[in-house]
């Protein structure tokens, strides 16, 4: 994969690349077009998703930082885009164009103070892993191989002018407006300021591993602050595959098995807890050891959960109270999914899809053990949200539905649901969440 010698840092640069981008997938509504002519919708609309996702894909590369960090967000919810985009975008996970040797000497004496050669015994200067918002070399201090995570430069300060340029693509892909919509946008801008914080990082590592290291076949490296600073994380190296490597094998059932129960153990201790969730569950942030233990690493995205949104959100998972017609009304204003200045058919219309869809997503949490390997499920889930989409009266009303605290929250479930499928997990012990 080549190497990046440098980054638009600029605003003007980073939007002029956007904008480049922009002409690019205009030009390939052209070709749709003309497609359409001499084949079917369907082939025509295919190729313009792998036409798009690839043009996009190639200039959020290249600006890194919270442009691609968006994309990697898009790309867990498959429910919402297109496969194209999906596989394309999923790519920020992990595998992106590294810096170069050069760059990377560079930015870690900006961000240290010395060269990591002075740092280190030994410093490997090519990256082995490169990701949205940083890449990671390979070291060695006093005999332990170490992992250092660098990050790009310019990510921080350019944050708020990537989301500005963002935000016409979301406000029409997600229906958003009114007044309040400036609300999730700020939510995620400041996750993602939290997330180029190093040091908050290694502070929230630091007490999640302290937190769940109870947890059977579940693993976490140490964390080394003084090898580190707000712009550079040193942690143990620790040897795996990326999830998405080991679910492409033909793996035993009962090492899927364990796994599986040890990422959902994990995250509800986490949530039901701690009140504190690791908001990124990709497959990028988990390697499975060779001892087949799960391993989670990058606690950069940690999402706290207030009670006033912790308690009607999970209460919505029991039964009763969701074919409770009174409490579940009552329950969708207080988490503002119905707002006080909606008629009488904006209430119908949104109780009856948010009954519809936390009906099917609660579903494990009816049942002391669940298969997350049955496709069927997930089939109901990918064409659920289809349906969504294309709902014509949705697209008439205020899409800006819900507490700012959905955002991470619907990104933590997507995620893991989308991880245990992977996985493959059976009989799944889901524990009843009022006992934790």
């Amino acid at each position: 994969m080549n190497s990046i010698d440098r980054i638009p840092i600029s605003k003007v640069e980073r939007a002029s690349n956007l904008v480049q981008t922009g002409a690019k997938v205009g030009v390939n509504y052209l070709k749709y077009y003309g497609k359409k002519l001499t084949s079917s919708e369907t082939d025509a609309r295919t190729k313009l998703n792998q036409d798009n996702a690839e043009d996009i894909y190639d200039g959020l590369k290249k600006l890194k930082g919270s442009a691609l960090k968006v994309a990697q967000m898009l790309s867990m919810d498959k429910s919402i885009m297109p496969q194209a985009y999906v596989e394309k975008f999923s790519l920020s996970q992990f595998s992106v164009p590294p810096l170069s040797p050069a760059l990377v000497l560079r930015t870690f004496k900006k961000y240290f103070g010395n060269s990591p050669h002075d740092v280190f015994d030994r410093f490997e200067a090519q990256s082995v892993n490169a990701a949205s918002i940083g890449q990671v070399h390979k070291a060695m201090k006093n005999g332990k191989t170490l992992a250092v995570k660098i990050q790009y430069p310019g990510v921080a300060n350019s944050i708020g002018s990537d989301l500005a340029l963002v935000k016409p693509i979301a406000i029409k892909m997600f229906n958003i407006r009114g007044k309040d919509s400036d609300k999730y946008f700020q939510e995620v801008e400041n996750k993602l300021m939290e997330e180029t914080n190093y040091n908050l990082e290694i502070e929230q590592s630091m007490e999640i591993v302290a937190a769940c290291k109870h947890i059977d076949y579940l693993k976490f490296p140490t964390y080394y602050p003084k090898l580190s600073s707000e712009k550079i994380l040193t942690m143990d190296w620790m040897n795996g595959e990326h999830l998405s490597e080991f679910t492409a094998h033909d793996n035993d059932q009962k090492d899927l098995n364990h796994l599986g129960q040890a990422l959902w153990d994990f995250y509800m201790f986490q949530i039901h807890t701690l009140k504190k969730v690791h908001a990124d569950p990709h497959p990028g942030n988990f390697l499975v050891s060779p001892e087949k233990d799960l391993i989670a690493l990058d606690f950069g995205c940690m999402k706290t959960i207030p009670d006033s949104f912790y308690i009607p959100y999970f209460e919505l998972a029991d039964e009763d109270n969701l074919n409770n017609p009174v409490v579940f009304k009552e329950k969708l204003f207080e988490l503002e999914i119905l707002i006080p200045t909606d008629g009488k058919n904006e209430i119908e219309f949104f109780t009856q899809m948010f009954h519809e869809l936390l009906s099917l997503f609660t579903e494990p949490f009816q049942q002391e053990t669940f298969d997350f390997s049955n496709k069927v499920f997930f089939q109901k889930i990918s064409n659920l949200g289809e349906k969504f989409s294309k709902d014509t009266a949705l697209r008439k009303m205020n899409g800006n539905r819900g507490s700012k605290h959905f955002i991470y929250m619907n990104r933590t479930f997507f995620g893991l649901y989308n991880l245990m499928f992977d996985l493959k997990s059976k009989n799944v012990k889901i524990n009843n969440f009022k006992n934790l």
